[in-house]
């Protein structure tokens, strides 16, 4: 049905040009050029009103679904609770990505885009850390007190900017510098990351140390140990 609905609105334009056409066919003495040429402008124009009006019914319907995703994700997120520590950097990981993904839709930029696209995919992983591996929480909440929230302010620059359809020295200068700033968060949140792991790392040479340690007591270890 879903489908159905989107067909009839790409195919508005053309239902209205032809209707228009025939209305306009009955009415006008169409063996004369400038009638000819009338019905073809006046029925364009209504198929380009058409076909302008069915763009933006799709793009605000698109928008609704993506609201009603994230109210079902905070919905989802708000039922379980993880414990006091842990409960309020996962509501502030939502409210991050609920913003961001904002502003992905209004930036119309495709570079910036897939910037902030990496970033909410990274921004995802190091909030869901706190529950995996709670002794992380007091680096994902610098990471959360600062990174992120000046991260999105500058996003909100940007689509501040952009949006004012004009160009300008100041305006480009600052532009280009939070889109090469976003290259630099990319790498820091991914290093962020990288050492949120390094607890677990310790952890399995740690357990790999002591497997090895068994293996060679009890003469299975063979010839080489085992490697991480």
């Amino acid at each position: 049905m879903a489908g159905m609905g989107k067909g009839k609105l790409k195919l508005a334009p053309l239902y209205g040009f032809g209707l228009s056409w025939a209305g306009l066919s009955a009415a006008l003495p169409m063996q004369k050029l400038w009638a000819i040429l009338l019905t073809a402008a006046l029925a364009g124009l209504v198929a380009f009103l058409l076909g302008r009006s069915s763009a933006k019914k799709e793009q605000k319907k698109h928008q609704e679904e993506l609201e009603k995703a994230r109210e079902a994700a905070r919905a989802a997120a708000a039922k379980k609770s993880y414990g006091p520590d842990i409960d309020p950097i996962i509501a502030e990981g939502n409210r991050a990505l609920s913003e961001m993904g904002r502003l992905y839709l209004s930036i119309k930029d495709t570079e910036v885009r897939q910037k902030i696209n990496e970033i909410m995919r990274i921004t995802d992983k190091i909030t869901q850390d706190a529950i995996a591996d709670p002794s992380d929480i007091p680096q994902i909440k610098k990471f959360m007190n600062y990174y992120l929230p000046t991260t999105i302010k500058l996003l909100n620059a940007y689509d501040r900017m952009s949006s004012q359809g004009i160009e300008g020295d100041n305006l480009d200068r600052s532009m280009k510098s939070i889109n090469e700033m976003l290259d630099q968060a990319i790498v820091a949140y991914k290093k962020r990351l990288d050492s949120l792991f390094e607890n677990q790392a310790l952890d399995i040479e740690t357990d790999i140390e002591v497997m090895n340690t068994m293996l060679a007591r009890e003469g299975l270890s063979g010839t080489k140990d085992f490697e991480i």
